[in-house]
């Protein structure tokens, strides 16, 4: 299971083509839209990268306008990292990209196919709770 499931996530992380940015730079960015602004320190442990490739490439994606660094207000000494329109533009794009690709592979499958994939979701969505309830995420 953990083979398929493993060789489905490649497959899946790399089936958007048109922005070419990479994983962990697609991951910061997937992550502020998904969970809302976080410090370093945060995208630190969530990407599990160490800080100072953190600083890289939230440097970087501020540079190319798609995330911003603004004050915490809860304390005003850090700061929180926020994706931006246009950085938020490029998660949406790449999951419509993602599920055209997909949708276009589920086409050539038999029903019976689509039908076990269909069956299968409950499970995998349970899964991803277990793994973010036990904080893994």
């Amino acid at each position: 299971m953990a083979a398929v499931i493993g060789a489905f996530t490649r497959m899946n992380i790399r089936l958007p083509a048109v922005q070419r940015l990479s994983f962990t730079t697609l991951s910061v960015l997937h992550t502020l839209a998904t969970s809302g602004p976080k410090r370093l320190s945060e995208l630190t442990a969530s990407e599990q990268v160490t800080q100072p490739a953190i600083t890289q490439i939230v440097t970087k994606l501020e540079r190319e306008g798609l995330v911003e660094r603004r004050p915490d207000p809860s304390d005003g000494r850090a700061v929180l990292v926020h994706i931006t329109e246009q950085g938020a533009a490029i998660v949406r794009g790449r999951r419509a990209e993602r599920v055209a690709r997909l949708t276009e592979l589920a086409d050539r499958l038999t029903p019976a196919e689509r039908t076990a994939i269909q069956d299968a979701l409950p499970a995998l969505t349970r899964l991803v709770e277990l793994h973010q309830a036990l904080g893994d995420e």
